[in-house]
Formats: structure tokens, sequence, C-alpha cells
């Protein structure tokens, strides 16, 4: 039955070879767990049986370390699918392990850099006053100041960027996920990077180009592509000392930074143009964890 299960998957699904040996080792290890219930017939197997294994998966025993919840879940849909493989060719007319679910992996809270390391970051755009490092600065800043996508900041035009009537404040319209549209307010930081950009570098760069709306230009005055601006993000996190940064990561501090500052989430929310609020609400996970810490070295009664 194994073999016939694994065959399936190699020739009519085009499973991987470093996944199907994965599926290989976790289905043995499943027919030996089934063995020593005294099992011998996939028409003996109950629910009972598959969730005694997704036990065995999680504390381990003397021959096998515990599995942490993604290994175990793999392990887990290795063996749903050879249930259904079985019912599917009339090996059996039960399937026990419909019903049992894999365990549910711990979430992955979304990395931030410091405000300390943010500054480093946009330091390090490039050159001073030399036309591309004021547009390396101004991306950097709009990023960072909004929380905008990669994608929505390349897609800016510069009629995107606007002082509204009776106001000093300038604000961006960012075209979001859904063709949704959204404005932000902008910053004085980014603000200022922006007017810099604007004039004494944009028209420079687009004397190049054939004449193009976009607010952020490459070097042949053309629209700055996604694969553009992850370059310059790169290039001066390089310059800066720091590794792992991504324009999402960027987003991530700007939420997290603004809730540590105390902003409602439901503010952020509207700000990084979430439709639900539970998508922001993981932000507050990183803040609550930083709370922890702060509240574990200053206070009184919760040093050790």
């Amino acid at each position: 039955m194994l073999s016939s299960y694994l065959a399936h998957l190699a020739v009519e699904r085009g499973l991987a070879a470093n996944t199907l040996a994965s599926y290989r080792r976790d289905l043995r290890r499943y027919l030996d767990h089934l063995e020593g219930r005294g099992l011998e017939s996939f028409s003996q197997i109950a629910e009972s049986d598959v969730v005694a294994f997704l036990t065995s998966l999680r504390e381990g025993d003397e021959e096998h370390p515990a599995l942490v919840a993604s290994s175990a879940a793999r392990a887990v849909s290795a063996v749903r699918g050879l249930h259904r493989f079985a019912v599917r060719e009339g090996v059996t007319g039960d399937d026990p392990a419909h019903e049992v679910r894999p365990p549910r992996q711990l979430r992955r809270l979304p990395k931030a850099i410091t405000v300390a390391e943010v500054e480093r970051l946009i330091a390090a755009s490039g050159p001073e006053d030399a036309p591309l490092t004021l547009r390396n600065r101004a991306l950097l800043e709009v990023l960072y100041g909004t929380g905008a996508r990669i994608s929505e900041a390349v897609g800016l035009a510069v009629d995107d960027v606007s002082v509204p009537a009776g106001d000093d404040h300038d604000q961006v319209r960012l075209r979001g996920k859904g063709g949704r549209s959204r404005i932000v307010p902008l910053g004085r930081f980014a603000r200022q990077a922006l007017d810099a950009y604007m004039v004494r570098a944009r028209p420079k760069i687009a004397a190049h180009g054939r004449g193009t709306p976009a607010l952020f230009l490459n070097a042949r005055g053309g629209r700055l592509t996604r694969q553009g601006a992850w370059e310059v993000l790169q290039a001066a996190a390089e310059r800066a000392g720091l590794s792992g940064v991504s324009p999402h990561m960027l987003r991530h501090s700007f939420a997290t930074h603004l809730l540590d500052g105390g902003a409602d989430v439901r503010v952020v929310q509207e700000l990084l143009g979430h439709a639900s609020v539970t998508t922001t609400q993981v932000y507050t996970l990183v803040t609550v964890d930083k709370l922890r810490e702060v509240y574990a070295a200053a206070h009184p009664r919760a040093r050790h």
C-alpha cells in the first residue's frame, strides 16, 4: 500500500524527491505505530489510532525525538493523504484520519528593526547630494514613514503626493491590494526627503527618459521597478551593516513603532490598508513581548 501511494505522489502529483523521502519516512513510522498497536489491516484502523500517532509525534519516544509542530503537521498530512488514497483505491470504505487535524503552528511574529537601525539605514542612502542618493533617501523615508508595500511605493505618481487646502501636512495616496486606495500622512522627514528629491534630483533623472508621471524614477528616467527598489534597500542595508532587511520589514517596523508609541490598533489598520483588524493585531503581540521585557527588567517584584 505504501509503495503504491508513494508512486502515486511521484507520478501523478510530481512531488520532489526530498518531499517523497520525508513522506516515506513519516509513513513508515506510522505503519510501525500501527503494528505496535496490533493493527494488521487498514479496515481495523480507528480515528483514535491516528490521534495516538499524532500524540506520539509531539511527545517522542525512546527511538524518536519529539517533533516540532511543523514537522508533526507534515507527518499528519502524509497520513491523511495515505488514508484518502486507500479509500479511493477501494482498500477500505472509511477514512479514520478525515477529522484529525495537524497541530497548529506557532504564529511567526513579524520582524522589526529598531528606530536607531532605521536611522542608520536611511543615513546610508549613498553619496551625499547625488541625484540617485536623494531618490534613494526619499524612497526609504516613504517606505518607513508610510508603511507602504514596495509595490505601492513604486506605483506612486507625482500627483499622489499632495498638500490639502488650508493644511500644512503633506499626504500620499497609496493604491493597495484589490485596487483599494488609502490616504496616509507624510511625516516631516519623509516630506523633506521628497522635497529635496523632487526639486534637486527628479528633473535631472527625468531628462534621461521620455516623460512619465511616476514619482520614483530609475537612472534611465523610467519608473523604478520593484526589483530596483529592492536593490536600493539592500545596498543601503549593506552600507549600514544590517542583514536580513527587506521592504516588508520596514512595513513591520512602521506598525510596531506606531504601536510602541501608543497608536490605536485600528488606526494602524487603516494606515497599513488591512481589510481586517485581525491581520493588524499580530503586531500587538510584538509590543506585548517588549512590555514583558521592560517589566521583567524594571519592576522590583519581577526580578529574579
